[in-house]
């Protein structure tokens, strides 16, 4: 059995960020980038199908610059077999990225494709439900526990009054909440071995896709900081605040 995961190159999302000069984006030049976190759960995830003799090769796919190639290799090092960069130096909105993610599985062939629910960039949480619908697969989304018995799949997945379980049938679309698992630390012979698998480059405009964009950005900001914080002293100063300034209470 073959599986699939998505994975992309993002920003680092615990470090502060800086708006382009235009206004249209984030200034990403001397930020560190990672592994969206999502996908380096769907990686993990796969690589334990794997170690259960349940999968025989997992399929890294990237999409963006040649950049992208060092979370491929982060891919091969946590565990997948090979991995395949969709080379484009264009912005990809999400439709677009389901589209070339339909390609490659179309030949490729796996019959589970996991990929995180959503990049930390963007936080879209669209390419997975999308990707499904252009295949015609089943899908779960915000999966938090996976059980494969093939030909089917069972999926645990958090929603607002708690868990629903869902039985789809192969093949299908599954995306990854941050519960499903812990990733593994990676030892360095991994990272060696990272370096030797097979990597892929495959020119975008190869798959014969209409790669523009589907999303316009009209204009990013940074989110507002209005709120003033005031360290209280005691309970009756507080209270006098609340009565005499924010005049909530009587």
């Amino acid at each position: 059995m073959k599986v699939m995961v998505a994975v992309k190159r993002v920003a680092e999302d615990k470090l502060p960020l800086r708006l382009q000069a235009n206004g249209l984006g984030v200034d990403t030049a001397h930020v560190k980038m990672v592994m969206n976190p999502f996908d380096e759960i769907a990686i993990e995830e796969a690589v334990r199908l794997k170690e259960k003799g349940l999968v025989n090769e997992i399929i890294a796919v990237s999409i963006g610059e040649e950049s992208c190639q060092e979370i491929l290799r982060t891919a091969l090092a946590r565990g997948a077999d090979r991995a395949i960069l969709v080379k484009t130096s264009l912005e990809i909105s999400p439709l677009t990225a389901a589209k070339i993610l339909k390609a490659i599985a179309v030949k490729e062939s796996p019959q589970l494709i996991i990929l995180g629910k959503q990049a930390v960039d963007t936080d879209n949480n669209q390419v997975g439900q999308m990707l499904a619908g252009l295949l015609n697969w089943s899908q779960a989304t915000f999966a938090s526990q996976l059980l494969l018995q093939p030909p089917t799949v069972q999926v645990t997945r958090e929603v607002d009054t708690g868990l629903e379980t869902l039985l789809l049938k192969l093949p299908a679309v599954i995306t990854t909440d941050l519960r499903l698992n812990e990733p593994r630390y990676i030892s360095l012979p991994n990272i060696m071995q990272g370096k030797r698998k097979p990597l892929d480059v495959l020119e975008a405009e190869c798959l014969q896709l209409n790669l523009s964009s589907h999303v316009k950005i009209l204009q990013a900001a940074l989110p507002m900081r209005s709120r003033r914080h005031v360290k209280l002293t005691s309970v009756t100063e507080l209270v006098d605040r609340l009565k005499n300034e924010a005049k909530v209470i009587s």
